[in-house]
């Protein structure tokens, strides 16, 4: 029963069954979920499909709000926050001002009536990265038992396969409950019949269990309403569970789901384990093998959980490895084409009542999520955050015209699976209105990264509607005469006011992006004009008398505030209009705002600082925040803890990860930029650059050994690094390298060609 360390450095091990969710193990296929507890004798596998929610479609706008917003931005410009704050939450907060919330589907239990617990030997639960598998094993009575977990893509289904060394000895009974209340379970051929609703004319859902064997026998036992599977003496034995929903769109939850489960269902239909398990591990590899990443230690020979409860930064550096491909494998698994895109807590959670509804927060977590899709060489798993975007521009467009009688759309700090794009919660911190403007930027460098024309002309309109709205939006500040963001905040930090730095960097970032994607698809050259007039008279970054980053206006920072957000550091990450590179005084009053908020937080939290850490090229102090999140934002099956569990922490890691030892976004591909000194050698290979590059880095002593880059477009190649650099291609053939600056060198690519690229000796 023991792994080796080759078979153990991509697999979570525990040694005894989950006791609580947040050590149960996830899998998912982008649409359904399941964790997993592996009890022996019961078996709790808890389910999650995508779009069971609560509510039904509705627009969330409050007809006629702008009527009330000239008198907000007067309220806010004599400085009568309070008054501003009352009478944005009478007038201004969406209809309602809650939305609503993502739900559990079902629970599957797996009875084994036979096993005695106390007898159970060298137990073992695991999760496969690289494979997606999750398996359970033990001994009893001497026979090896072992379970096998996947969600599969191509079948749509979660499946569990359960064996034995010695025939016959595969007995239990499979139910299906919910803690939904409007649910009844009935028999079906060699399986159950789960039939739900969320609530009165809310979303319908259904989910069906079928059960084949090897041998045994299979019966279905009903009783009072209630129903259960019963195998005896099989060999083995195979459960699968599809599930779907009556959602159709954020306008249409008129969808039949038993017809979606008969169609499931109609896939699996003389299609064996092996088959569902042999498509799985192809459609699942062809997106996780792409990445490698290793430093050159092996696994500490402990239970994962454990590893996580003992990590420091030194002793068990594999752990770091695990932990990004673990981000990796989540968004494999919680986003694909076709699927609603990651929420708070990805596709996983077992609550009527989940913290912050795991919604989609769009102050930051959402685009959180999606960070690390482009690098991690994992692009495909974007495109439900753009889809979703088509319904957000669209809903957005009727908040824009009863909220401030703008052209475009909006989306303020959150939304939902209806679309909800008005301001929520409270005015203190719900009127904001740049989420929608943020998440144009995961347009851009989707575009970026790939530089397909053609995805860019279906999505530009987006990003230039969003800008339109701020065209309408930004009015004169009386005092300096900048163009200003009012009424509005900075998340979730110092209430309802007007200017703060984040928007100004957000719309700056808008605006400019808008102007070279028209100049790409040449379009709307008025508009350009407009936006180029515009920008430049946007309120710009300051530094404050303490030598920070002014997060307002005014300079009223104050050093000792500790809150969670760090928004005015926008423009260090994810934007890119403050670095080293470009303006180091600027980067250094962001160093200065950074520190005094400190190095601890939530989980997600924690991970942004990484990211800007990184980005102000100081990995030390990246690996202090990674450090500091495995340490105290990380539950044992490594899911992040906000607390609780919220799963953007998972993503902006991964994220800042990769931002230690590749980043892209000036133009350049910079190797080793913030390489820590705990890390001495390493490679990483598969990560993705702007402008059409696959990158491998390989380093000894803390100094670069070697790195490759593909050319997938034929670009220009520029590459910023610390010593003079040798070029040569596939063939061996030395190529001409121009330095443009003291570390900065740039040379010619063909399409598809590889380069191999080392330090002058």
């Amino acid at each position: 029963m023991t792994t080796t360390n080759r078979e153990a450095k991509l697999v979570m091990w525990y040694d005894k069954p989950a006791e609580r969710w947040v050590e149960a193990l996830p899998i998912g296929n982008g649409r359904l979920g399941a964790m997993i507890f592996g009890d022996p004798k019961t078996e709790h596998l808890q389910l999650n499909e995508d779009t069971i929610w609560t509510g039904k479609p509705h627009d969330y706008a409050r007809e006629g709000a702008h009527q009330y917003l000239e008198t907000l931005r007067r309220l806010v410009a004599e400085g009568k926050q309070q008054e501003a704050e009352k009478l944005g939450q009478e007038v201004f907060m969406g209809d309602p001002a809650f939305q609503k919330a993502y739900q559990p589907f079902c629970d599957l239990y797996l009875d084994f009536t036979d096993l005695n617990p106390e007898e159970i030997e060298q137990y073992r639960r695991r999760l496969d990265l690289e494979q997606a598998v999750a398996d359970v094993e033990f001994v009893y009575q001497n026979v090896k038992y072992r379970r096998e977990y996947i969600a599969s893509n191509p079948h749509q289904v979660i499946a569990a396969y359960l064996t034995a060394d010695l025939d016959g000895k595969i007995n239990f009974t499979a139910a299906l409950g919910s803690p939904h209340q409007a649910v009844e379970v009935t028999g079906a051929d060699n399986g159950l019949v789960l039939k739900g609703q969320v609530e009165p004319d809310g979303i319908r859902f259904e989910g069906r269990l079928l059960v084949q064997t090897d041998g045994g026998e299979v019966t279905v036992e009903s009783d009072s309403g209630t129903a259960q599977v019963r195998v005896t003496n099989a060999n083995s034995a195979l459960v699968m569970v599809v599930g779907a929903s009556s959602f159709v769109n954020y306008r249409d939850i008129s969808g039949d789901p038993s017809v979606r489960c008969e169609e499931y269902l109609a896939g699996l239909a003389d299609v064996s384990y092996e088959q569902i398990k042999a498509e799985h591990l192809k459609d699942y590899q062809a997106l996780f093998s792409t990445v490698k990443f290793d430093l050159g230690v092996d696994p500490v020979d402990k239970p994962t959980g454990q590893r996580v409860a003992d990590f420091d930064a030194k002793s068990d550096l594999q752990l770091i490895e695990l932990y990004f491909q673990f981000g990796r494998y989540l968004m494999i698994s919680g986003s694909r084409p076709g699927t609603l895109p990651l929420n708070l807590q990805g596709i996983w959670n077992d609550s009527l009542r989940p913290a912050w509804d795991s919604k989609f927060t769009c102050n930051i977590n959402l685009e959180m999520n999606y960070w690390p899709a482009e690098p991690a060489n994992l692009a495909v798993c974007h495109k439900p955050l753009f889809e979703f975007m088509k319904v957000l521009h669209q809903t957005g467009a009727v908040v824009a015209k009863e909220h401030y009688n703008c052209r475009g759309w909006v989306l303020h700090h959150n939304t939902d699976i209806w679309g909800g794009t008005a301001p929520v919660n409270f005015s203190d911190h719900g009127i904001w209105p740049t989420g929608g403007a943020w998440l144009c930027s995961h347009i851009w460098q989707h575009y970026l990264y790939h530089e397909d024309r053609d995805f860019l002309a279906e999505y530009y309109p987006i990003m230039r509607d969003a800008a339109l709205f701020f065209v309408d939006y930004l009015v004169e500040d009386e005092k300096t005469g900048w163009l200003i963001s009012t009424p509005s905040n900075s998340p979730e930090l110092g209430g309802l006011v007007a200017g703060p730095t984040m928007d100004h960097q957000i719309i700056r970032e808008l605006f400019n992006n808008c102007i070279a994607a028209s100049e790409i698809l040449d379009v709307d050259q008025d508009l350009r004009e407009q936006l180029q007039d515009m920008v430049g008279r946007i309120a710009p970054n300051q530094i404050g008398r303490h030598g920070q980053l002014q997060e307002w206006l005014e300079d009223i920072d104050d050093p000792n505030e500790k809150h969670r957000h760090v928004s005015h550091l926008y423009g260090v990450f994810p934007g890119e209009e403050i670095s080293p590179y470009i303006d180091p005084a600027f980067a250094k009053a962001a160093a200065t705002s950074l520190n005094f908020r400190g190095d601890k937080g939530t989980g997600w939290s924690m991970a942004w600082k990484i990211n800007l850490w990184a980005r102000l090229l100081d990995g030390d102090r990246a690996y202090r925040l990674v450090t500091n999140l495995i340490q105290e934002g990380t539950y044992p099956n490594l899911f992040d803890s906000h607390p609780p569990f919220q799963i953007d922490g998972n993503f902006g890691a991964l994220s800042g990860l990769i931002l230690m030892l590749v980043q892209s976004h000036l133009g350049s591909i910079i190797l080793l930029p913030a390489l820590p000194k705990a890390w001495p050698k390493g490679s990483i290979s598969g990560i993705c650059a702007v402008g059409g590059f696959t990158v491998d880095v390989a380093w000894e002593q803390g100094r670069l050994t070697e790195a490759l880059v593909v050319s997938k477009l034929g670009n220009e190649c520029k590459i910023r690094y610390t010593e003079p650099i040798t070029v040569c291609d596939s063939s061996g053939q030395q190529v001409s390298v121009r330095s443009l600056a003291e570390g900065l060198y740039a040379f010619e690519t063909t399409k598809d060609e590889t380069y191999r690229i080392v330090p002058q000796k």
